[in-house]
């Protein structure tokens, strides 16, 4: 009798199962954050290191002529 209970009972076949996709979903969150956190870190270098060499004059729009990495005028 205790057998067929004990066999019956899925309860913690239940919470195994719920651990196991939430170790899944934590693998795929951890792979994906690593994979685009490459990405976003080469991203971001290559926009800084283009706008500390670029100089903003008027004819690009950008107002002041202003060099952004400095503060200082630029003359073109």
């Amino acid at each position: 009798m205790i057998r067929k209970s004990f066999f019956r009972n899925e309860s913690g076949a239940t919470a195994i199962e719920y651990s196991l996709i939430a170790a899944l979903v934590s693998l795929v969150i951890v792979t994906g954050m690593a994979t685009l956190g490459d990405s976003i870190k080469t991203t971001f270098t290559g926009l800084s290191s283009r706008l500390a060499g670029k100089s903003v004059s008027s004819s690009d729009g950008g107002g002041s002529g202003g060099d952004l990495a400095s503060g200082q005028k630029t003359t073109d």
